[in-house]
């Protein structure tokens, strides 16, 4: 098979597992593709998703798959970037040239009668080739224990569960329910729970979402929980699709977006008190203390503890292995989330957008 066989636009009938669709950056870190970012870094993190005719039966407000968004479902995008289509015995013969350059690999379910299925599938083709760690981005909906268990069996390492609404309300708000009406908080949270209780501490991580309605203490309230659990949130900045249910909503302030990433660092390496951090009477953060926290050696951080930097999985190294580039803006866009460690010029726009000496206190 040659490469432009293996690589393809449109579905025509493939679908998983035979195929899978690939996230242009790892196309392009695969050789598949050309292209550059606007930005040197390494870039090794392979995302994959699950491909059908009729696509996700999930309908999230805010997801360009969506499956009321008008539009073909194969030429929907996901995080507003291209997923082109390949073969995907081809695709893992590209991971196996091409390990050495990779960190982290990315199985992202979609809410389908087959996903559990082709899931566990694929995931057994790529794990009897390549050695870089594997994550699934599951569907619980689909989901029991028994499923579960067939992952960690086969040597999946982490599990990422999509939350991104950080209370019922909004959660039930910004997603109508899937046909068979198995859509539900609870039902998430099982899934969260008995993932944690297979897989161990810091082996299952939690998509947030800031800019679907919530208060910095809802973010923060969800924060400590999942710390004292041993779980990470991985951190989004709602970025709207075009034409979703949500494609007029406005991205999340960026002063608000920096404190938030602050004070989750901060929570997570530093200790935090919750006792340290104030809110008015509508849940915005107003104050913050950080007594014995050397502040600009944590926001100049040159190393992987960078509050700023992408929330994801770890290589081998335990550094971030999965990048995701433009998971939380446009590429015309300054990064909201770093795939690299910030340069000095980087910090001092930061520190401009951050202001947090308006809410700092000693």
């Amino acid at each position: 098979m040659t490469q432009v066989e293996a690589l393809s636009s449109k579905v025509e009938n493939k679908v998983s597992p035979d195929f899978v669709r690939i996230s242009a950056a790892s196309s392009m870190a695969l050789r598949m593709q050309s292209g550059r970012f606007s930005r040197d870094f390494k870039f090794g993190g392979i995302n994959i998703l699950l491909n059908y005719e009729n696509g996700c039966l999930s309908d999230c407000g805010y997801c360009g798959l969506a499956r009321t968004r008008p539009g073909d479902y194969e030429e929907k995008s996901f995080i507003r970037v291209e997923w082109p289509l390949v073969d995907t015995d081809y695709f893992v013969d590209r991971m196996v040239e091409h390990e050495d350059k990779l960190t982290r690999l990315c199985i992202s379910m979609v809410t389908h009668g087959r996903a559990h299925r082709d899931t566990y599938d694929i995931t057994k083709k790529i794990v009897d080739k390549v050695d870089t760690p594997l994550s699934l981005l599951i569907a619980p909906p689909v989901l029991n224990r028994e499923k579960l268990q067939s992952y960690f069996d086969l040597g999946v390492d982490m599990i990422g569960v999509g939350l991104d609404a950080v209370t019922e309300d909004l959660f039930y708000k910004h997603r109508t329910n899937v046909p068979n009406g198995s859509l539900k908080w609870s039902n998430y949270w099982d899934i969260i729970n008995l993932s944690r209780e297979i897989w161990g501490p810091w082996k299952v991580n939690i998509h947030t979402v800031v800019g679907l309605g919530e208060t910095d203490k809802d973010l923060i309230d969800i924060f400590y929980k999942l710390y004292e659990n041993q779980i990470f949130p991985y951190l989004f900045s709602f970025n709207p699709e075009p034409d979703s249910r949500m494609g007029d909503w406005d991205q999340p302030e960026i002063t608000r977006w920096r404190r938030i990433q602050l004070i989750k660092h901060l929570i997570e390496h530093h200790g935090l008190q919750r006792e340290n951090i104030g809110f008015d009477d509508i849940g915005r953060i107003i104050s913050l203390q950080a007594p014995n926290i050397e502040l600009d050696n944590v926001i100049e951080a040159f190393n992987e503890e960078s509050p700023f930097k992408t929330d994801g999985c770890p290589d081998v190294e335990g550094e971030v292995g999965c990048t995701r580039p433009y998971g939380s803006y446009r590429p015309t866009e300054n990064f909201r989330d770093y795939p690299f460690t910030p340069e000095q010029n980087d910090l001092i726009q930061i520190r401009e957008e951050m202001k947090l000496e308006e809410i700092l206190q000693k």
